[in-house]
């Protein structure tokens, strides 16, 4: 019983909370999201996503040769 009250609780909170929350109204179609004419600086800025990237590949590879070096030694 408490089961069933404890889950019809969470979906109670779950459902008010989704109609509660409402998304923003997209924009005019000559302007951007804060305002400004298309056609302005790009989204992000310009940000570059090379060095994480690469620094994520090169952790997972000395990950993985870690991983093969203690799977050749006890072997």
């Amino acid at each position: 019983m408490k089961k069933a009250i404890k889950f019809t609780a969470i979906l109670a909170i779950a459902l008010m909370t989704s109609l509660a929350i409402q998304a923003q109204n997209p924009p005019h179609p000559g302007q951007n999201g804060n305002g400004s004419n298309v056609g302005g600086a790009p989204v992000g800025g310009g940000a570059p996503i090379d060095g994480g990237v690469s620094l994520l590949m090169l952790l997972g590879a000395a990950y993985g040769a870690k991983k093969a070096y203690r799977i050749s030694r006890i072997k």
